[in-house]
Parts: C-alpha cells; sequence; structure tokens
C-alpha cells in the first residue's frame, strides 16, 4: 500500500519546466546589444521571475493552454502545406474553434511581438517588462518538439510523463554543468512570422526521435533501473532516475540542448526586432515604471491559482 502511494505522487510537470523557462530568459539578456542589455540587466530578475507566468495563466483561464502548442500533425504530414501560415487564411480554411482545438503558439508569438512593439514605441516601462518575460515563455516553447505533436505526453504510445521528462527533468539535471550557453548576439527577424513557423516545423520533424529515442531506451532498461524515488517540495515522488536521464540525453546526441540554445537565442532576438521596429527608444527615458496594485494582485493570483487549482485546458505534465 504504501508503494503505491508513493507511485501516485507525480512531479507536475511545465512547459520547458520553470527552470527552464527562467533560465532562457535569464540568458537571453546577455545576447542584447548595449542600447539595450543595460535596461534588461537592471530588471533581470522580473525577466527571470515572470518567464513562467503564462503556465500560471492556465489555471486561470482555459484561453491559454492553446498559445502553448500547436499539434501540427493533425494537418497532414510535413511541412504541413495544408494548414495556411496566415491567421485568417487558416480561420477561413479550418474555423476557429479547430485552430484553438489543436494549438495556435506560431500565430500568438506574432501577436506578442506585435504588441511588444507598441510597447516599445509608447515608452511603457510596466508593459515592455511584462511582454518581455511571456513573449519568451512562447517562443520556447514553440521549440519543444512534444509541443508540435499530438501525442504530445506519450498519451497514445504508453510513455505518459515523456514531456516532462523532456522539458524538465532532463534539463534540471545537467544543464548547469553541462550546457554551453554562449550562444552570441540578437539578431534582427526580417520575418518574424517564418522564422516562428520555421522553429515549429523543426519542432515537429523532432517529435519522432523525441518518442522512439525513450521507447528504445525503456525496451533495454529496467522499471527499476528507469525509475527512482527522490524528496521534492516534502514530498517523495517517482521520478525518472539520473541514469535512465543520462543515457536518453546521450540518445538524443544533445537536441534538448540545442533547442535550448536555440530558444535563448530566438528570444533575445524577438527582443531586439521589436525594439528596432519600435523606432530604437532609449530605453533610459522611459514611462510607467511603478507597478500598480492591479498588477500585483494579478502576480499574486497567478501564484495562488497554479498552487491550489488545476489546469485548464491541454496540459504539459
Amino acid at each position: 500500500m504504501l508503494l503505491l502511494c508513493l507511485l501516485s505522487l507525480q512531479q507536475q510537470a511545465f512547459c520547458w519546466g520553470f527552470f527552464g523557462h527562467r533560465k532562457i530568459n535569464f540568458q537571453a539578456v546577455f545576447s542584447l546589444p548595449p542600447e539595450m542589455i543595460g535596461f534588461y540587466k537592471t530588471h533581470i530578475d522580473f525577466i527571470t521571475e515572470h518567464a513562467v507566468d503564462p503556465d500560471k495563466r492556465r489555471y486561470a483561464i482555459p484561453e491559454e493552454a492553446p498559445r502553448h502548442y500547436i499539434d501540427i500533425d493533425h494537418y497532414g504530414e510535413y511541412p504541413y502545406k495544408e494548414l495556411p501560415r496566415k491567421w485568417t487564411d487558416a480561420v477561413a480554411k479550418f474555423s476557429e474553434d479547430t485552430l484553438l482545438t489543436y494549438g495556435i503558439v506560431p500565430w500568438w508569438v506574432q501577436t506578442m511581438k506585435l504588441r511588444l512593439t507598441d510597447a516599445f514605441k509608447e515608452k511603457n516601462q510596466v508593459k515592455i517588462l511584462k511582454l518581455s518575460a511571456e513573449i519568451a515563455h512562447y517562443i520556447s516553447d514553440a521549440h519543444v518538439p512534444l509541443h508540435a505533436c499530438h501525442n504530445h505526453n506519450g498519451q497514445y504510445s504508453n510513455q505518459y510523463g515523456i514531456h516532462g521528462f523532456w522539458e524538465s527533468r532532463v534539463p534540471e539535471l545537467f544543464a548547469e554543468a553541462q550546457y554551453d550557453f554562449f550562444i552570441g548576439k540578437a539578431m534582427y527577424i526580417q520575418n518574424p512570422g517564418q522564422f516562428i513557423w520555421d522553429r515549429v516545423l523543426e519542432s515537429g520533424a523532432a517529435a519522432d526521435t523525441v518518442l522512439k529515442m525513450e521507447a528504445l531506451l525503456t525496451r533495454n532498461m529496467k522499471p527499476d533501473e528507469k525509475y527512482a524515488f527522490e524528496e521534492r517540495s516534502g514530498k517523495i515522488i517517482r521520478q525518472y532516475s539520473t541514469a535512465f536521464s543520462a543515457a536518453y540525453q546521450q540518445a538524443l546526441d544533445g537536441m534538448i540542448e540545442r533547442r535550448m540554445r536555440q530558444s535563448i537565442l530566438a528570444t533575445a532576438s524577438f527582443w531586439y526586432t521589436a525594439w528596432v521596429d519600435a523606432g530604437q527608444p532609449d530605453l533610459k527615458s522611459l514611462t510607467n515604471k511603478n507597478f500598480t496594485p492591479e498588477d500585483l494582485k494579478e502576480f499574486e493570483a497567478l501564484n495562488t491559482g497554479w498552487q491550489t487549482g488545476k489546469a485548464l485546458g491541454k496540459i504539459c505534465d
């Protein structure tokens, strides 16, 4: 009975994991040009901490979930030419309800980019910070293979839990000691729409490998070698073992590190592109620098919601 109770305690998984999203946002700051890096470094704690607000918001509104993924394999076969890349064309062909059912991350990234550009034009510091932190989340999610696959958590292949394994467990174990986060300087993105769609297509193409490598290792490892029990946040949980995680990372030949690095560069590049498109405003002379009581209540509500509530819509655990 005790064993059954322990097995029932599963770690809740978030897209890229809280560690991953915060690490991506933190590192992206250091790829910005001199005109931007001073402002972002001053507010790096906020940018880092609020990287996970979109995941927390999934506990508040059902509309949030589709913004994190796209089951692109629902629309045929690679490169999914049947799916229009322009939102209005896609709605006309498939309906908005269908698009929301199967995810809208590439379109949502473009919406967030336009909002961030407007915030820079307004020189609105609060908006710049909030939108910078949050657009990074959606950009990073678009780089995750299982965010572009209907079998997003191995639920159709008896691999339940692989989502959090790829995005959370492996990076938490190995990123700090083994990953190289020096990725160069942000670049101007000439066509943000095409850029994010290219990343989604890459993710979709890699999803099969993510699933196949885990299945292969599982066949070659005993169950008591695949899992281990660990204490986390005061609870005993069943978790993928360090040995299995290391073997999986090796089997993927650095895929997780590459996608994490690409997420960092893409995040910095979207920030930079939005700033350039806004006319390169002086970030030393911004307005609206203080968060309102309503802003603070929103942050508090997000924290309370994800700690005590249930995620709405399709989730990553």
